[in-house]
C-alpha cells in the first residue's frame, strides 16, 4: 500500500530492453533506499514495482508488457526521473490518501497554467473514465495524492503547491505529456456499487 506521499525523484540510470520485457535500473539516494531489500516494493509514478537486485544505490526493478503498455513507464529513457515512493509501513502517518499502486489508466496534460505561487495543470481523460473524477475528491496523478480542483466535460484540473512541484515531476511537466491515473478506491467502490444496485433495478441500462 501506498499513500501518495511522494518522497522524492529518482533518476533512470540503465534500461534493459528485451521482447516486452524491461529492466529499469534507479539511483535511490539516501532516505530512498535506507533498509530496502529485494522483494520490497517501490512505486514509480504511482506504479508498484519490485526490488530485484541491489548494488548500492542502484536499484533495480523488473517491467512486464502489461505495465509497459498501460503505464508511461514504458517511455521512459536514461536520464529521465521518476516519481517514488516506499511502500507505507504500519503504523506511518497517511498523509496523501490509500493507494495500491496499480494504474488504470493514463490522461494527457491538456494546459499548464503558472501563477507567482501556484500551478494548475488541466488534464484529459477517456469519458467513461471521468465518472470517477469528482470535484474535492482525490485521485492519483503519477503516484501524487492530489485532491481534484475542477472538472468540466472529459476534462478536471489540479492545483499544485511549490512543495509538490520541487519534490515531484510537477514541477516540469509540459501540455501533451502522459501521466499516470489511478483513481481513489473509495470512489470507484461507491460508484460502481450504485451502477450495479441501478442495473439490477432496470433503472440504468
Amino acid at each position: 500500500m501506498f499513500t501518495g506521499i511522494v518522497a522524492g525523484m529518482a533518476e533512470v540510470v540503465a534500461i534493459d530492453k528485451k521482447t516486452n520485457f524491461q529492466t529499469h535500473t534507479l539511483v535511490l539516494k539516501g532516505e530512498l533506499s535506507q533498509n530496502l531489500a529485494i522483494g520490497a516494493s517501490v512505486a514509480h509514478n504511482g506504479c508498484c514495482l519490485t526490488v530485484t537486485s541491489i548494488d548500492g544505490e542502484k536499484v533495480s526493478f523488473d517491467l512486464m508488457q502489461e505495465t509497459l503498455k498501460l503505464t508511461n513507464l514504458g517511455e521512459l529513457h536514461v536520464g529521465d526521473s521518476v516519481n517514488v515512493e516506499r511502500a507505507a509501513k504500519f503504523g506511518d502517518e497517511i498523509g496523501g490518501h490509500s493507494m495500491s499502486g496499480h494504474i488504470s489508466l493514463q490522461a494527457q496534460i491538456t494546459r499548464v497554467i503558472d501563477s507567482e505561487n501556484n500551478r494548475t495543470i488541466w488534464f484529459e481523460l477517456p469519458q467513461p473514465a471521468m465518472k470517477y473524477v469528482l470535484a474535492k475528491g482525490y485521485i492519483g496523478l503519477d503516484g501524487c495524492s492530489l485532491t481534484i480542483g475542477e472538472v468540466v466535460d472529459n476534462q478536471f484540473n489540479v492545483h499544485l503547491i511549490p512543495e509538490t512541484l520541487e519534490r515531484t515531476l510537477f514541477g516540469q511537466r509540459e501540455q501533451g505529456e502522459w501521466v499516470n491515473v489511478e483513481f481513489d478506491p473509495s470512489t470507484q467502490a461507491i460508484v460502481d456499487t450504485v451502477e450495479r444496485v441501478l442495473a439490477d433495478r432496470n433503472l440504468i441500462r
